[in-house]
């Protein structure tokens, strides 16, 4: 048997004003994709040879350019078209949160253009993040789709495994199944799904008992994603069946699950302690441990920001003979970046730090000292040897505050991306980070994470966020 396998990851900020180009994805071809995509190993152990077609992921960015999405659709068709006669199933990584130029969804798109050649029949599974959009069609004409079950998404590697492993078992056995979709009137933000809390800790414990049940394959709950005004947007649920007689049992298990969640939706709430940015910034300075994380969630470059506001750093800047020494990772400027990369550890360098694109990221004149400087790479589901930006670290003359001057608004989330520069954060009492909730390493090693509701391309007052495309009535923006 055969399977082909691709890619396609991107969230869609269309609150910042560049567009998603095909520089800022990760590209990878032939072995290269069946490497970066991490399920080689499943195929193997089921003697199912798999055909590559391609991995395309840019992680967080603006709304994708029609020219960029128009080549990687181009790679998935094309390899549809030439392995039709050899293809028994297709297995796609689609994170669910593109927005593609005069077309909307392009997981969506790239699913509606491969059936038009295959047929609604030949077995799809697909993979996707929680924080992604679903609807009806796309999901019924999917037999397989399931999302990471933990935000952060430590289970990333696990779920691809699994749905591999799901793709396989109905290839031996063959079953005219479709995944059954449930939409909920319920608008949510990343920061408020913490798998970790209550009550998606309850809500992925619930679907982990369903799924003991042998007549259902899957099950998963789908928070969505906010950051571009969609119809499709919202909560919803996916049920999949084991077999085609369990077809009717799936929809009433959907049916439970969407009752279950909706039933909490008064319980979702910000994860460990947020406060207003001054209220933020006081914590952290009369804090008497370290380290301090305080992430600039306004700026969330996980969510798609562009990770150049300055806000925050001009907080710290204000504050009278800071004593806590502080770290900023990072800030997003690329010709900041450009008059630093040539120097060297120790060179004294005038900047302008901050792209001015609006108030937020109002650009600061600044005697920088050099210290380190080296690529930004990957985390958690990213491929961790691929550089995804760069940065040079600097002290900020006669004060206690460095900054990693970035290139590009790529997210630092564990203490390996520090350790590849040869930055060690044990040195410093406070780190800014461009998150929305913290990451689980940082977690682990705070004594004190702090999310700073700070304005911005991520802001996390979801019912005060200006949709006009999307289902109405929806809770939290109307009284349900």
């Amino acid at each position: 048997m055969k399977v082909m396998i691709g890619e396609f990851v991107t969230e869609s900020n269309a609150n910042i004003p560049d567009l998603c180009t095909l520089d800022h994805y990760d590209l990878g071809y032939g072995k290269d994709c069946i490497c970066k995509m991490r399920v080689q190993k499943v195929f193997e152990r089921e003697n199912v040879e798999i055909i590559p077609s391609i991995f395309a992921n840019a992680g967080p960015g603006g709304i994708v350019a029609r020219s960029a999405f128009s080549y990687i659709e181009s790679v998935f068709l094309d390899t549809v078209k030439e392995n039709k006669k050899d293809i028994d199933g297709i297995l796609l990584m689609l994170h669910g949160a593109s927005e593609v130029e005069d077309i909307g969804s392009g997981d969506h798109h790239i699913v509606k253009e491969i059936r038009k050649i295959v047929g609604p029949y030949l077995p799809i599974a697909v993979v996707c993040d929680p924080h992604g959009n679903l609807s009806k069609d796309y999901v019924e004409s999917l037999q397989i789709i399931r999302s990471y079950r933990e935000s952060p998404h430590t289970d990333a590697d696990q779920t691809m495994e699994l749905v591999a492993k799901m793709l396989c078992d109905l290839l031996k056995n063959r079953q005219n199944i479709y995944s059954v979709y449930r939409k909920l009137p319920m608008i949510l933000g990343g920061e408020q799904s913490v798998s970790a809390d209550e009550p998606v800790k309850s809500i992925n414990e619930y679907m982990n008992k369903l799924e003991e049940d042998s007549r259902i394959k899957s099950c998963s709950w789908h928070v969505g994603y906010i950051r571009h005004d969609t119809d499709v947007a919202g909560c919803g649920i996916v049920v999949v069946p084991e077999t085609q007689k369990d077809q009717g049992y799936a929809e009433e298990i959907a049916d439970q699950l969407s009752k279950y969640v909706w039933d909490k939706r008064h319980e979702f709430h910000y994860t460990g302690l947020t406060a207003k940015p001054e209220d933020a910034l006081k914590l952290a300075l009369n804090f008497e441990d370290k380290p301090v994380f305080i992430t600039d969630s306004g700026d969330n470059v996980t969510s798609g920001a562009g990770g150049w506001n300055t806000f925050v750093l001009r907080q710290f800047l204000d504050v009278e003979k800071l004593k806590k020494k502080t770290l900023f990772a990072t800030i997003c400027d690329p010709m900041a970046y450009d008059v630093l990369k040539n120097h060297h550890a120790g060179d004294e360098v005038q900047i302008h730090l901050g792209v001015g694109y609006d108030d937020l990221s109002s650009s600061i004149d600044l005697e920088v000292i050099v210290k380190e400087q080296g690529d930004l790479v990957g985390f958690m589901m990213h491929d961790p040897n691929s550089v995804f930006g760069h940065c040079v670290n600097v002290n900020i003359k006669n004060t206690n505050i460095d900054v990693m001057v970035a290139d590009t608004g790529w997210a630092v989330c564990e203490v390996r991306q520090f350790d590849v520069i040869g930055i060690n954060i044990t040195n410093y009492d406070v780190i800014v980070v461009k998150q929305g909730y913290i990451f689980p390493e940082f977690k682990e090693l705070g004594k004190l994470c702090i999310m700073s509701l700070t304005q911005g391309a991520t802001l996390q007052d979801t019912a005060s966020l200006p949709f006009k495309r999307v289902m109405r009535p929806m809770f939290p923006i109307d009284k349900i």
